[in-house]
C-alpha cells in the first residue's frame, strides 16, 4: 500500500509474472537436474569408454550453457523485474526478511556460472578427475541454490512460526521446506531427461542414438515414484487453507491439478515410448513435443501452488493486493484512499467517482484481474451484474470463499468501485429505474344485507403473498401451491362457527382456469413431486377450483396447494386474483353465503440482480432462463453438483430434494442445511452492511419499486419494516444459522463467521430458531393486545414456537382465527394495493363498509346481532381503531 502499481490493463499482472516465471522455473529445475545429468553421463562414457558419449556429453553442455545461462538468466532478470512493479510490497518484504538468504544465493548462483563455464570451455583439455571434480561443484551450487530459494517459496506458502517470531530461520525452514526440497529435485531430474531427449534424438549414429535415449528415458522415468512419494508428503504438510484450496477448493484451480496429475500420466508413457527403437523422424519431433508438455507440466505444478496462498501473496501476512492481514477493518473505517499518498481522490464525490473507483480497482483487483484480457478478465466476470449485484459481490469477497481477499473500504469506496467495473469497463449502459405500470384489478365487492343475511363467510389467503419460483425448466426453489381457508358464522345473539352439513366451494376467477398454458412447472411436475399430474393439478391434488376440506383446528375449512400462478391464460400478469368463495347446504344445495378472497401470488424474485438476465415476463417478475441457469452453473462450481447439465436433459432439480425445508415437509438431505438457513446464511455475507430493509427487498417484493409489493398491510402503511418483525438480514440469518449450529450441522459455522448481529450485543443473545415454525408473534409488540409503546417496535428474537402458535394458525376461545378477522399475514387490514385500493380488504368492506378488521369501530354487528359490552375474542377488542 506505500507503492505505486503498474497498470497492465490487457496482460495483468499475474498473466505476465505466470508467463515469466513458469518459463524461468522450467529453465531452473533443469539447470538443477542437468547438472547432475552431464557430471553422470561424463562418468558413464568414461566407464563405458565411449567416445561418442563423451561427446554428446560436450555437445550437451553446449545446450546446456544457451539454455541455462542466457534465457535463465534473462528471465530471471524478468522475474525481478516485473514481481518488483506488479507486487512491490511483498517484494520488498521478502528482500528485507531474506537480504543474507537472497545474498548467499547470489553467491551460489556466480559459482554456478563460473564453474559451468570453466566445466564446458576445458572440456579435453583438462584432467579427468578435476573436470569430473568441476561438474559436481556445478551440481552442488545448483541445487543449493535451489535449496535457498525453495526455503524462501515455501515462506510464501507456509511461512510456519514466522508469523508470530518473525525471526529468519524459522521463515527460511518453514513447514513445507523439506517436502518441497525434495519434490522440487526430483522433478529436476525429471526434466534433465526430458531436456535430454532433445539432443540425444539428433546423434547421427543410430546405436549410439538409441543408448542415449533409452539412458534419458531413465532420468524420466527412475524418480516418478519418488516425485509421486514426495508430492504426497509436500500436500499433507500444508495448513488445512492451502491445502484445501491446493485440492481443489476453489474450481478454477482444480483443472491444473488435474492437469499435473494426467501430464505425469503422459510424460510416463511418452518415457517409455521413447525407450522403444523408433526412427529418428519419429523420435525427434516426440522428443519437442514432451519437451513443451513438460513445460505445461510446470505450469500446473506452479499456478496449482500459487493457488494454494489465495487470497494472500504472503500466506497469512499480506493478501494477493498487498494488504497486510488485521488492517481491514481499520483501512474500512477510515477509507482504503486515505491510506496511502499515492492516490489522487482522497475523498469521493459525485464528479470523481469514477476516477476514484478506478483507483480503488487498481490498488485491490489490478494484481490478479486483466481488463480484457486473458486470465481473469473482470469485464467477462462482471458482465452479468449491475451496480446492486457486483456491489453485493464485492461486500462477500473473502467470506465464504477464500481464495480472494475481502474489500477493505468504505461502503461508497464499493459502491464506487462497482460503479466503475460497470459503467467504464463492462461499459453497461446507466438505466433509471422507473415505476412499472400496473393494471388495475376488476373488482366488485359482493352484497351483504345486515338484517337479513343469516350467514357470514370470512376467507382469507394464509400469507398475504406467496411467492413462487417459475424457472422450473432449470429448478424449483418454491412451487406454486397457495393456501385459502375460511370459516362459517351463523350470525345471533351468540354467533357460531358451523362445520356440519355444509360444503364450501372455492372458484378460480375467469381467466386463470388452465395454469399449464402459461408456465413450465406443469410440465416438470413429475419430476420436482415425482409422481405423474394432471396439468393443471397441483402437488397436494387440488385444481384451481374445488371444495375446501375440514381444517385440523375443527373450525375452518382449508384448500392447501391451489396451483395459483400470476399469469392469465392469455399471459397477461395479474398477481392478484380474485376467488370466490361459497357455501352450500350440503342437504337442500342452498347457497347460504358468498364472498370473494384474492389469492396474491408472485414470481418478483430478484435472483437476477447478482446472476444476470431479465425479467422473465413484461419487465415486471419471473426468473430467466439466464437467470436460472447461472443459479445452478454457480451452485455446480462451488458443490461439484450437476445440476444445470441433469436440468438441460430435462430433469429439473426441486431445491427441497437435498435440502430440508419444513414448508414442504421436506427431509432431504438432513446433513445439509436447511433450505432457508442456507439461503439466507449465504446471501448474508454479501448483502450485510445495508441500511434497514434494503438487502431483502434485493430479492423479495417488498421495496418501494417493487410491482407486486407484498407487504401491503396496516404495519406498512405506518412505515414498519420486514426489520421491525425479522430483524436486518444478519439477523434473521444468524437466528435460522443457529438453529442450524445446535442440530450439529458445521456449515453453519461458516456461513456465521463474517455475519455480525444488528440488533444485538453479540451472536451468543440470538434465539434459534425453525424456519416456517417459529416465527414473530403479534404479542411481542401488540402486550395485552394495545397499539405497540415504542416509537420503533419489534418482534425480532422472540420467537413463537410452531405452528400451532402462529399468526396464521391461531384461534381464539371460540375457535375464531386471528386472520379471519385481522386479514393475511403481511397484508392485516386496513391493506393497501397499487392494484386496486379494495382488493386487501374485499369482507371489511362487504361486511361493515369500511376497510378495518372485522368488527372494528363498533361493527360487532357484523356477526352478533346483539351490543357486545364483554371483549370476548381478545382484551382491546372494543378499543378504538
Amino acid at each position: 500500500m506505500n507503492f505505486p502499481i503498474w497498470e497492465l490493463h490487457w496482460a495483468g499482472g499475474g498473466l505476465l509474472i505466470a508467463l515469466i516465471a513458469v518459463f524461468h522455473v522450467y529453465i531452473a529445475h533443469f539447470a538443477v537436474g542437468g547438472g547432475l545429468f552431464l557430471v553422470l553421463t561424463e562418468h558413464l562414457g568414461y566407464r563405458r569408454q565411449s567416445p561418442a558419449i563423451l561427446d554428446y556429453t560436450k555437445r550437451h553442455t553446449k545446450f546446456f550453457l544457451l539454455v541455462t545461462m542466457v534465457l535463465g538468466g534473462i528471465t530471471g532478470v524478468g522475474i525481478w523485474f516485473i514481481i518488483s512493479l506488479v507486487a512491490p510490497a511483498a517484494t520488498s518484504q521478502l528482500i528485507h526478511t531474506f537480504v543474507f538468504a537472497w545474498a548467499i544465493e547470489w553467491v551460489f548462483f556466480l559459482c554456478e556460472i563460473v564453474s559451468l563455464f570453466i566445466y564446458f570451455y576445458t572440456f579435453g583439455k583438462m584432467g579427468r578427475r578435476n573436470h569430473l571434480t568441476m561438474g559436481w561443484l556445478y551440481f552442488f551450487f545448483g541445487w543449493m541454490s535451489l535449496f535457498m530459494i525453495n526455503g524462501i517459496i515455501g515462506f510464501m506458502l507456509t511461512p510456519g512460526d514466522w508469523l508470530e517470531t518473525k525471526d529468519f530461520w524459522d521463515g527460511l525452514f518453514n513447514p513445507s521446506f523439506w517436502p518441497a526440497l525434495a519434490f522440487r529435485t526430483f522433478i529436476a531430474l525429471i526434466l534433465a531427461g526430458l531436456y535430454g531427449f532433445v539432443t540425444a534424438t539428433w546423434e547421427k549414429d543410430p546405436k549410439t542414438r538409441e543408448t542415449l535415449v533409452r539412458y534419458c528415458a531413465t532420468w524420466l522415468l527412475a524418480p516418478f515414484a519418488f516425485l509421486l512419494l514426495s508430492g504426497w508428503w509436500y500436500v499433507h504438510v500444508l495448513p488445512e487453507g492451502p491445502q484445501a484450496m491446493v485440492l481443489g477448493a476453489n474450481p478454477e484451480i482444480a483443472p491444473y491439478l488435474q492437469g499435473f496429475l494426467w501430464i505425469s500420466v503422459v510424460l510416463f508413457a511418452g518415457g517409455l515410448i521413447m525407450a522403444v527403437r523408433m526412427p529418428a523422424a519419429i523420435k525427434r519431433p516426440m522428443a519437442l513435443v514432451l519437451l513443451v508438455i513438460g513445460l505445461l507440466y510446470m505450469g500446473c505444478f506452479e499456478t496449482t501452488r500459487e493457488a494454494g496462498r489465495r487470497p494472500y501473496l504472503i500466506h497469512g501476512y499480506m493478501y494477493s493486493n498487498a494488504i497486510l492481514v488485521g488492517t481491514e477493518d481499520a483501512i474500512a473505517a477510515e477509507g482504503f484512499l486515505q491510506t496511502s499518498g499515492w492516490h489522487r481522490n482522497q475523498e469521493i464525490t459525485p464528479e470523481n467517482a469514477m476516477a476514484a473507483g478506478r483507483e480503488i480497482f487498481r490498488g485491490q483487483c489490478a494484481a490478479c484481474h486483466s481488463i480484457g484480457g486473458p486470465l481473469h478478465n473482470i469485464k467477462r466476470l462482471s458482465a452479468q451484474f449491475g451496480t446492486v449485484g457486483l456491489e453485493a459481490q464485492i461486500a462477500g469477497m473473502g467470506k465464504i470463499y477464500s481464495y480472494m481477499p475481502r474489500f477493505a473500504g468504505t461502503a461508497q469506496e464499493r459502491k464506487a468501485l462497482a460503479a466503475y467495473i460497470v459503467h467504464d469497463l463492462v461499459e453497461a449502459p446507466v438505466t433509471e429505474q422507473h415505476a412499472r405500470p400496473r393494471p388495475e384489478v376488476a373488482l366488485e365487492i359482493p352484497a351483504f344485507n345486515a338484517d337479513e343475511a343469516e350467514y357470514v363467510l370470512l376467507s382469507w389467503c394464509t400469507l398475504g403473498e406467496k411467492c413462487i419460483s417459475d424457472s422450473d425448466s432449470r429448478f424449483s426453489i418454491l412451487p406454486p401451491g397457495s393456501t385459502l381457508m375460511a370459516q362459517l358464522i351463523r350470525r345471533g345473539p351468540l354467533p357460531e362457527l358451523v362445520t356440519e352439513n355444509v360444503e364450501i366451494t372455492y372458484t378460480a376467477p375467469a381467466g386463470f382456469e388452465n395454469p399449464a398454458n402459461h408456465v413450465e412447472f406443469w410440465k416438470y411436475a413429475p419430476s420436482l413431486v415425482g409422481k405423474e399430474l394432471p396439468q393443471n393439478i397441483s402437488a397436494k391434488g387440488l385444481g384451481m377450483s374445488g371444495v375446501m376440506k375440514l381444517g385440523e383446528q375443527g373450525s375452518n375449512f382449508v384448500a392447501d396447494g391451489i396451483p395459483v400462478l400470476p399469469y392469465m391464460d392469455d399471459g397477461t400478469i395479474n398477481p392478484y386474483p380474485v376467488f370466490t368463495i361459497e357455501a352450500k347446504d350440503t342437504a337442500s344445495g342452498e347457497i347460504l353465503a358468498t364472498t370473494k378472497v384474492v389469492a396474491p401470488i408472485s414470481t418478483e424474485i430478484g435472483c437476477k440482480n447478482c446472476h444476470g438476465g431479465t425479467w422473465r415476463h413484461e419487465g415486471a417478475m419471473g426468473i430467466s432462463v439466464t437467470t436460472a441457469s447461472d443459479v445452478l452453473a454457480r451452485h455446480d462450481r462451488r458443490h461439484k453438483t450437476r445440476l444445470l447439465p441433469e436440468a438441460e436433459a430435462g430433469k429439473p432439480v426441486l431445491c427441497q430434494s437435498c435440502h430440508p425445508d419444513p414448508l414442504l415437509k421436506a427431509t432431504g438431505n438432513p446433513e445439509l442445511l436447511n433450505l432457508p438457513a442456507a439461503i439466507h446464511g449465504f446471501h448474508a455475507n454479501y448483502l450485510s452492511g445495508q441500511p434497514g430493509a434494503e438487502p431483502c427487498h434485493s430479492c423479495h417484493p417488498t421495496g418501494p419499486d417493487s410491482y407486486t409489493y407484498c407487504a401491503r398491510g396496516t404495519h406498512a402503511a405506518k412505515g414498519l419494516t420486514c426489520v421491525n418483525c425479522h430483524g436486518t438480514l444478519e439477523d434473521h440469518a444468524l437466528s435460522l444459522l443457529r438453529g442450524e449450529k445446535e442440530a450439529g450441522k458445521p456449515k453453519a459455522d461458516l456461513l456465521m463467521r463474517h455475519i455480525k448481529p444488528r440488533l444485538v450485543a453479540s451472536v451468543e443473545e440470538i434465539e434459534p430458531r425453525t424456519p416456517w415454525n417459529d416465527q414473530p408473534d403479534c404479542l411481542n409488540c401488540h402486550v395485552d393486545f394495545e397499539p405497540p409503546h415504542d416509537a420503533e417496535p419489534s418482534a425480532f428474537n422472540q420467537w413463537v414456537r410452531g405452528p400451532e402458535g402462529l399468526y396464521r394458525m391461531r384461534t381464539d376461545d371460540a375457535g375464531l382465527m386471528c386472520e379471519s378477522c385481522h386479514g393475511s399475514t403481511h397484508a392485516e387490514y386496513p391493506g393497501t394495493n397499487a392494484f386496486h385500493p379494495d382488493l386487501d380488504a374485499i369482507q371489511p368492506l362487504q361486511y361493515q363498509g369500511h376497510p378495518g378488521p372485522i368488527g372494528s369501530k363498533g361493527n360487532c354487528a357484523v356477526c352478533h346481532t346483539e351490543d357486545m359490552y364483554d371483549e370476548f375474542h381478545h382484551p382491546n377488542i372494543l378499543g378504538a381503531l
